[in-house]
């Protein structure tokens, strides 16, 4: 079949833009230019895939999962179904951690941990920008830490990875403590395509959503070195609840609360200078 008797076909099962996509990553060429080979034969193997591909979109798995990737601050990450889809938000969180990190801290070598690493974007992306800093990764699923792994390797950076439930495996303290955690209440209404495909390990957080919030800052000042930053993406209404953990177990500390694009509370800020 040719490139363009494959579009066709598969542009009556799912989006045309999700059709080229995937065309075009399976023959490595640029979607916008795919129609500049509409006559190309596809070679059998590539067309079974292509069209196993489809039916996967069909049946409402998300393209990241099927492409077996993502983009994330400019740098490529493989993911599965055994870690989170990183979403925007998270990369707005990374950029303001980058922000605060440059505002707090005199010195570049930092110690900092991503505490639910997932795929890794979060600790791999802050170690390919501090690459003086020593960055360790942190989830308590061994199959997540091995998409980590896999990512930090293709994009040459040397980081560090534990496999904890939170502190449970944590002996070390840190400049920056940073997290996604999951915080989706467990009876929450989410998208159906999130909610049968993406790991509900990552997802849910008991009733309230705060379960490991409450981890975290259980244990967390012990890990702290005298000055810090503790940065957390967090649930939309659950910025009170994550201020009143700091105050409980940390004390006074510079607080802030930002908002995504949305302008939903989206990310906590906890700091402590010298």
């Amino acid at each position: 079949m040719t490139v363009e008797e494959l579009l066709v076909e598969a542009k009556s099962k799912i989006h045309s833009d999700h059709a080229k996509l995937l065309l075009a990553d399976l023959l490595n060429k640029n979607p916008l230019e795919l129609f500049l080979y509409l006559d190309e034969e596809v070679e059998e193997g590539k067309r079974k895939l292509f069209l196993e591909e489809v039916e996967a979109l069909k049946n409402n798995e998300p393209l990241q999962y099927v492409l077996g990737k993502v983009n994330f601050y400019k740098n490529e990450f493989k993911v599965n179904k055994n870690v989170l889809i990183p979403r925007f938000e998270t990369e707005e969180l990374v950029e303001k951690t980058l922000e605060r990190i440059r505002k707090t801290f005199k010195k570049d070598n930092l110690k900092i941990l991503d505490i639910g690493c997932g795929s890794g974007v979060i600790g791999i992306t802050l170690k390919k920008h501090l690459p003086n800093s020593e960055v360790t990764l942190l989830d308590i699923s061994k199959e997540a830490l091995e998409v980590a792994k896999e990512n930090a390797e293709n994009l040459n950076v040397d980081v560090k990875f534990i496999e904890s439930d939170v502190f449970e495996n944590v002996y070390d303290t840190y400049d920056v403590i940073i997290s996604n955690p999951p915080y989706i209440m467990e009876n929450e209404e989410i998208e159906d395509i999130v909610k049968n495909n993406e790991p509900h390990l990552a997802l849910y957080a008991g009733k309230d959503g705060l379960d490991c919030y409450k981890k975290i800052f259980k244990d967390i000042k012990r890990h702290l070195n005298n000055a810090y930053l503790i940065s957390l993406e967090i649930g939309m209404y659950q910025a009170p609840s994550i201020i009143n953990m700091s105050n409980y177990f940390l004390g006074n500390n510079i607080i802030e609360v930002e908002k995504d694009l949305q302008g939903r509370d989206r990310m906590v800020f906890i700091t402590k200078v010298e």
